[in-house]
């Protein structure tokens, strides 16, 4: 017996999203017209006759949410989609990801815009460029971003700045004064606030910033928030013999690299260097990594109640919230007697 052909053939074959197709089947005025007519000649070809059902569903004010994300294969986003999952089936919803990429996110958002209007939007760690804003304001869905802020936009997003300053105030408590830092290889504003309120910290505290000790890997992936780029960024400090006591990485993926690296010339931590994290991913508590934790699981909940919410209210108020860093202290720090 032939497989009958769904609404997601149809999809894929116009080169679409579901919703897109489903705004097409119920004459709505958001498809432009040359998507229209690659979708229509998709349900042509296919000799695709939707059910009663799928047209019921078709009509629910919402009914696929696009997540876009620049990766999906780090701890850190799995973590946030992990909480997207869970929260998303408790309502009559589905979801798609959009893999943006690390390199260029903005861009390849615009592109994806570019297929056809989701139901609804959840933006994960992209910057609101004019552009994007732009073409965001022409759609009339409800948008969610999270680790970003935009005041036309509900968000969520992290205290970068404070989480740095939190960690190198943690390390100059812990009594290290030569601190360095290892930063991704993609500068972005996640990036640029932690590292400046690691250099305020160390100014508050009468610590001096040697240039030496800040440093990045060479990877590409993950825009150097990666295991590799910390791993190449311990080499790279003793290429230059700059060897700080201490050193404070972007995220916890960078610490697990670094942490190999100085195992494999021999060294331990924190005898012989103190190594930090950033995100508090599962595997930082079994390797004693101290971090700061982001409470990635609760803010992809979070998210996706409050689209949820807007789905329903699209006229509330904006919806803005800051989750605070939390130093979580464990051994790879302390300082040896």
């Amino acid at each position: 017996m032939p497989k009958k052909t769904t609404i997601y053939d149809v999809a894929k074959r116009a080169g679409v999203a579901i919703s897109t197709v489903s705004r097409v089947l119920n004459q709505s005025p958001y498809v432009s017209d040359a998507t229209k007519s690659r979708v229509e000649k998709a349900i042509a070809d296919l000799d695709f006759y939707p059910q009663a059902n799928a047209r019921k569903l078709a009509r629910k004010e919402a009914q696929v949410i696009a997540v876009a994300v620049p990766t999906f294969t780090t701890p850190f986003f799995n973590e946030v989609l992990k909480g997207v999952k869970d929260e998303i089936k408790h309502l009559d919803l589905d979801f798609i990801i959009f893999n943006t990429g690390s390199d260029n996110p903005e861009l390849n958002f615009m592109k994806f815009l570019e297929k056809g209007i989701p139901d609804a939007l959840i933006i994960f760690s992209i910057d609101i460029t004019e552009a994007i804003h732009a073409r965001l304001k022409d759609m009339p869905i409800p948008v969610v971003l999270v680790g970003s802020n935009h005041t036309e936009y509900d968000h969520i997003f992290w205290d970068n700045y404070k989480g740095g300053y939190v960690a190198a105030e943690h390390l100059i408590k812990q009594g290290y004064t030569r601190i360095g830092m290892i930063r991704p290889h993609s500068r972005s504003s996640v990036s640029d606030m932690r590292e400046r309120g690691f250099r305020d910290a160390l100014r508050d505290n009468g610590i001096p910033m040697d240039e030496d000790y800040l440093v990045s890997g060479i990877t590409r992936k993950h825009a150097g928030f990666s295991e590799e780029a910390g791993a190449e960024a311990i080499n790279i400090l003793y290429a230059r013999n700059k060897i700080p006591e201490a050193l404070f990485c972007s995220n916890d993926a960078q610490a697990l690299g670094a942490i190999h690296a100085l195992q494999s010339r021999g060294l331990s931590v924190p005898n012989d260097l103190a190594v930090m994290g950033y995100d508090n991913i599962k595997i930082a508590k079994y390797i004693e990594l101290t971090t700061i934790d982001q409470k990635m699981y609760e803010v992809g909940k979070s998210a996706t109640q409050r689209l949820a919410y807007r789905l329903k209210n699209m006229e509330a108020t904006r919806w803005h919230t800051v989750i605070q860093p939390e130093l979580v202290k464990r051994l790879s720090t302390k300082k040896p007697k």
